[in-house]
């Protein structure tokens, strides 16, 4: 009989993490590869993409996620090389802290192409491969800003695009369940990465952003990792259409 832990497990899975270079989608490419997962790191920063790949044992392909032609071409490229593909998880993202009135077109398009128009294209492509072999999990990582408004940055465009997600998320786990597809998200709070980093060596920002998370710290990525491989593995098996908040308690308050 197998024990619980078997059940976070993923030995044999192919895994494609987009934007896995660094930050959290490296923690999460590292997270999956030590559950026994064969992990694509997808990205297109060629350099440290091939780099992240080296560092965990992984393999690299290249990837924008704004071009839906390149987002199918990477995706074919996963299944010909590994013969299947089991796990998406949709980590590339970009913030752009600016008031509403300051934002203009370019700049709203900039958010919503990668951090929504992004996760649609991969989501459409991996699932094209997941419903002919009637089996995949799907993680998008979506984040707490899709179900509050940020304080003190402006960030708008951030935080419709991550609301975004998480609703897209329930409406294609809705779609693709009878084909044994689960489709979930993951919203975390503050998280120490490149995209928080300037956000922390403000002052002001920094002291909103901690006393009003109620574990009074951010996180790290590697505590975020562990989210992904519960719903990537058999241990989430019966968990679709839901959306892990994992916020240091940010959103109670």
């Amino acid at each position: 009989m197998s024990s619980t832990l078997d059940a976070f497990r993923l030995d044999g899975d192919v895994c494609v993490v987009t934007g896995a270079a660094q930050g959290i989608g490296f923690a999460i490419a590292t997270g999956l590869k030590s559950a026994g997962a064969t992990v694509v790191v997808a990205d297109r920063d060629e350099t440290l993409g091939q780099k992240a790949a080296q560092e965990i044992g992984g393999t690299f392909v290249a990837l924008d996620v704004t071009d839906s032609s390149s987002v199918d071409q990477a995706f074919d490229t996963v299944v010909a090389r590994h013969g299947k593909l089991d796990v998406l998880v949709n980590n590339a993202g970009i913030v752009k802290n600016a008031s509403a009135l300051e934002t203009d077109d370019a700049a709203w398009r900039a958010v919503l192409a990668v951090n929504l128009d992004g996760v649609f294209y991969c989501c459409r492509s991996a699932a094209r491969h997941m419903t002919r072999q009637k089996f995949g999990r799907i993680v998008n990582i979506a984040s707490m800003s899709g179900s509050i408004a940020n304080k003190p940055q402006p960030q708008a465009s951030y935080n419709a695009s991550k609301a975004g997600v998480i609703h897209l998320t329930r409406s294609l786990a809705a779609e693709w369940a009878a084909d044994g597809v689960r489709v979930n998200s993951i919203s975390p709070g503050y998280v120490g990465t490149e995209l928080t980093k300037r956000g922390f060596e403000n002052e002001t920002w920094r002291k909103v952003w901690i006393d009003g998370t109620p574990l009074a710290r951010m996180a790290t990525p590697d505590e975020i990792a562990p989210g992904v491989v519960f719903l990537a593995s058999r241990a989430g098996a019966f968990v679709t259409g839901s959306d892990l908040v994992m916020d240091g308690g940010y959103t109670v308050w």
